[in-house]
C-alpha cells in the first residue's frame, strides 16, 4: 500500500481554514455581487439592534437574508411569514462560520396572486381587530358645511368631485393633496387622515364634517398604498365620517371595509355626501303648500266650531235685561233712600246734642278746676313739709359733724334740695299743663257737639212748652210753638194744618 502522501502528492498547495474562508468570501461577493432571489419568507427576526433578519425557501433549499438597521427605513414593505417575495441585493460569506447569506436592500411582492395572499391574511388580521365592525361606523351627516377630500391635486378625480358638488349643492371644499401610489402613499394618506381629525372645531382652517379618500382606478400594485394597515388604521380610528372612494367600483382595498362608508367611484362619493339642493327646495315648497292647506283647513273648523257654539249661547239683551231692570229700579230708589238716611242721622245728632247741656259741662268743669287746684295746694304742702325734713335733718348732720365738712355737706344737700325742689316744680308745671290741655279739650268738644254749634250752621231747635219737637205731625198738633236760632228764640202762636184745609 502507499504512503498516504504518495496519494495526494507532494506539490498541492495547503491552506488555512481563514484563507479558504477569505478565497470564498471574494468568490461569491465577485460572482454574486447583485441579485434577485424569489422564495416564500420563512422565519422573520427584527432584533433589538434594529436589524431584519429572514429566511427565503423552496421546496429545496433555505436561504439567510437581512436587511441592516440604516436599510430598514427604505424598505417598501415588510416581510411576513408565507409572503412570496423578490428580494434583491448582493451576497456576503461569513468566514467565521463559513455561511453565506444574501444583504437584502429591496423586497417586493412576486405577482398578483402572493399580493392577494397577504392581502386576505391583513384583512383577517384587522378583522379580527374588530376594524371593520358595522357597530364601529359613524352616519355620515345630511349636510356638510365643509368637506375634507384627500386625494392627488392633479388628475380627474378632484374635478370630477368639485364638479358633481357644485352641481348638487355647492359647499366648502379643503383638498388635502397626496400621493395615491407608490411607496409615499401609505404614509401621506394617513397623515393626512390623522391631520384633519387634530384641526380644532371653529379654528383656521375650518374642521372638516365629512372627509372623502379618492383615487381613480389601477392595477393592485396602483392601489396597494390604501390596502397597507397604518391607512386602514388611520381610517377605522378617524372621528369624522369618512367616505372611502379608492378605484372603480370592482376594486377593493382595506380602506374600503375600515371607512364609514364605501362609494363605488369618487364621482358617488361625491353624491353619497350632499343632497340635491333643487330636489331640497321642491321637497320644501311641497312642504309650505301642505302646511298651508293643513293650516286653512284647521282654521275653517275652528271657525265652524266657534260658530256652532255661538248658536247655542244666550242672546246679550236677554243676558243684561234682568240686571238692566235692577239698576233702573236701584237708581230710583236711591235719592228716597239717601233723604231718609240723612232725616235718620239728623235726628240722631239732634238727640245726642240735647243731652250736651252747657251746665254739664260747666259742673265737671268746675269740679276738674277744684280738683287740679286741690291737688295743687297738696303739693305744696307736701313739699314744705320735706322742706323742712329735710332742713331739720341737715341741720341734726350740720350739729353732728365738724363745720368744714358740715358745710361740704350743707352745700351739697343745698344743691340736691334745689334739685328736688327744681324737679317738683318741673312737675307740678307738667301736671298742670296736661290738665289745663284735658279742660281745653273737654271745653272744645263741648263747643263742637253742642247745639250751639249746629244752630250757627243754619238749623234750629222747635220746642212745644218744654218738648223738642222732631217731625211735622207733633208741630201740626201743638197750640203753639218756640223757634230757637242762633241768635234768639220766636214764639208762633195759633199754628194750623195747612195741608188738612186744602
Amino acid at each position: 500500500m502507499e504512503p498516504f502522501e504518495d496519494l495526494f502528492g507532494d506539490n498541492t498547495p495547503e491552506f488555512t481554514v481563514s484563507e479558504i474562508a477569505g478565497r470564498v468570501k471574494r468568490l461569491v461577493e465577485s460572482e454574486l455581487g447583485w441579485v434577485r432571489v424569489r422564495g416564500e419568507v420563512g422565519r422573520v427576526v427584527l432584533a433589538r439592534s434594529g436589524h431584519l433578519y429572514f429566511d427565503l425557501k423552496d421546496d429545496r433549499s433555505v436561504l439567510s437574508c437581512m436587511t441592516w438597521k440604516s436599510q430598514v427605513p427604505a424598505l417598501t414593505m415588510m416581510p411576513e411569514e408565507g409572503m412570496e417575495v423578490i428580494a434583491e441585493g448582493k451576497m456576503t460569506a461569513s468566514g467565521f462560520q463559513s455561511r453565506f447569506s444574501l444583504n437584502a436592500e429591496r423586497i417586493v411582492i412576486a405577482g398578483e396572486g402572493a399580493l392577494m395572499a397577504m392581502l386576505e391574511r391583513r384583512k383577517k388580521k384587522l378583522a379580527a381587530e374588530g376594524l371593520f365592525d358595522a357597530a364601529r361606523k359613524k352616519p355620515l351627516p345630511y349636510l356638510p358645511n365643509v368637506i375634507g377630500v384627500i386625494t392627488s391635486p392633479q388628475g380627474v378625480v378632484i374635478r370630477d368631485i368639485l364638479h358633481r358638488l357644485r352641481e348638487r349643492f355647492p359647499r366648502e371644499v379643503i383638498i388635502w393633496p397626496v400621493a395615491v401610489q407608490g411607496d409615499a402613499c401609505a404614509p401621506e394618506v394617513a397623515r393626512a387622515i390623522d391631520g384633519f381629525n387634530m384641526l380644532p372645531s371653529g379654528g383656521s382652517p375650518p374642521r372638516p364634517d365629512i372627509l372623502i379618500v379618492a383615487r381613480g382606478g389601477g392595477s393592485i400594485e396602483d392601489l396597494w398604498g390604501f390596502n397597507e394597515e397604518v391607512v386602514a388604521r388611520a381610517a377605522a380610528a378617524s372621528d369624522i365620517p369618512l367616505v372611502s372612494a379608492v378605484g372603480h367600483e370592482t376594486d377593493t382595498t382595506l380602506i374600503d371595509f375600515a371607512a364609514d362608508r364605501r362609494a363605488p367611484t369618487p364621482t358617488a362619493a361625491a353624491e353619497i355626501s350632499v343632497p340635491v339642493r333643487s330636489e331640497l327646495l321642491a321637497g320644501l315648497s311641497g312642504n309650505e303648500a301642505r302646511l298651508s292647506r293643513s293650516m286653512a283647513r284647521s282654521i275653517d273648523m275652528v271657525r265652524q266650531r266657534i260658530t256652532a257654539l255661538a248658536r247655542h249661547l244666550p242672546q246679550p239683551e236677554g243676558v243684561l235685561a234682568d240686571p238692566r231692570q235692577r239698576l233702573d229700579r236701584a237708581r230710583e230708589a236711591l235719592p228716597k233712600g239717601l233723604r231718609h238716611h240723612v232725616d235718620r242721622k239728623r235726628g240722631d245728632l239732634v238727640g245726642a246734642a240735647a243731652g250736651l247741656r252747657p251746665t254739664l259741662v260747666k259742673s265737671r268743669l268746675s269740679r276738674e278746676s277744684q280738683l287740679l287746684e286741690h291737688r295743687g295746694n297738696s303739693l305744696a304742702r307736701g313739699l314744705g313739709h320735706a322742706v323742712e325734713r329735710k332742713n331739720e335733718r341737715l341741720s341734726a348732720l350740720v350739729a353732728r359733724l365738724r363745720v368744714g365738712q358740715a358745710r361740704k355737706q350743707v352745700r351739697q344737700a343745698r344743691g340736691d334740695l334745689d334739685q328736688i325742689g327744681r324737679r317738683m316744680s318741673t312737675a307740678v308745671e307738667t301736671r298742670l299743663a296736661r290738665l289745663a290741655d284735658q279742660l281745653h279739650a273737654l271745653e272744645r268738644s263741648r263747643s263742637s257737639l253742642g247745639y250751639k254749634a249746629t244752630l250757627a250752621r243754619g238749623y234750629a231747635i222747635i220746642r212745644s212748652g218744654k218738648s223738642v219737637l222732631t217731625n211735622a205731625e207733633e208741630a201740626r198738633c201743638a197750640q203753639s210753638l218756640e223757634i230757637e236760632f242762633q241768635d234768639g228764640r220766636v214764639k208762633v202762636e195759633g199754628t194750623t194744618d195747612t195741608s188738612r184745609k186744602s
